[in-house]
């Protein structure tokens, strides 16, 4: 009998491993430890196995969302005083991370001067979308149209299209920081229309919707795109005091006092 018991244990632990049920086939020996111990019901046992499993493939899932979602910092809505920024619409940003606006393909614009907040605002969006299961990609407005110069140059135009359509929730940062190329505010447009009524995009900006046209350079293509973005999309408009300015001035602040300290 123990030696029977024993094959059907490395049985049962190989057809595990066949299925590529790696994490239940590791955790096998102590599930059935903890159901002599527990006097757990066979039915109880499988659940916990299977359990164990589910969750190592649920983890796994969600670190290689996190690869390629490039999010450049771990930022949560948790991590955002908005009590230090009264120009953003708290009662708005709390609506968006409920992740409503993912559903019907709806567009989020951050715009406001450097420093504010829009950056981090749009990483702790694509954050919680990442969490709760949704492909989310994060690039620059400047990287995004070198990415598409390059694939035009090398003939792959179509797959960089596709590549940008593709995933649930794009954020494109920093429009209007640097100046785009020749070339890259059409590029823009086509990964706008091509995501248009189909996905949803975070655009975070220092240009004012009404100086796009100026600010582009192409007064057709930037109407174009702003048709696409504002038919469904929520604008916040973000006008305060800068956060890195403040982190500075309170820094400084700080070694101030520190110094008057040592003098005193």
């Amino acid at each position: 009998m123990q030696v029977s018991e024993a094959r059907r244990f490395q049985q049962l632990r190989g057809h595990l491993s066949y299925l590529k049920l790696n994490d239940a086939a590791e955790a096998l020996n102590r599930v059935l430890d903890q159901a002599r111990t527990e006097r757990m019901s066979l039915t109880a046992a499988l659940e916990r196995l299977l359990e164990i499993e589910v969750e190592a493939t649920e983890a796994r899932k969600l670190a290689a969302r996190e690869r390629f979602a490039c999010l450049p910092e771990p930022w949560t809505l948790a991590d955002f005083d908005f009590a230090a920024q009264p120009g953003v619409d708290e009662k708005l940003i709390r609506d968006l991370a409920t992740l409503r606006f993912l559903d019907d393909a709806s567009n989020v614009l951050f715009v406001g001067p450097p420093g504010v907040g829009k950056t981090m605002l749009s990483v702790a969006l694509g954050r919680t979308a990442v969490d709760a299961g949704h492909r989310v990609y994060f690039t620059t407005a400047a990287e995004l149209a070198a990415k598409c110069h390059k694939a035009a140059l090398e003939g792959r135009w179509k797959t960089c299209m596709r590549f940008f359509a593709g995933p649930k929730l794009l954020i494109i940062d920093e429009l209007g920081y640097l100046p785009l190329p020749e070339d890259g505010a059409s590029a823009l447009f086509q990964v706008i229309n091509q995501r248009y009524l189909k996905s949803s995009t975070i655009l975070t900006t220092n240009v004012g919707i009404a100086d796009w046209a100026g600010a582009f350079g192409d007064a057709t293509v930037a109407a174009a795109m702003l048709d696409r973005l504002l038919h469904r999309a929520a604008v916040a408009g973000i006008d305060g005091p800068s956060y890195r300015l403040r982190g500075h001035q309170n820094q400084a602040d700080a070694m101030g006092k520190g110094v008057n300290a040592r003098v005193s």
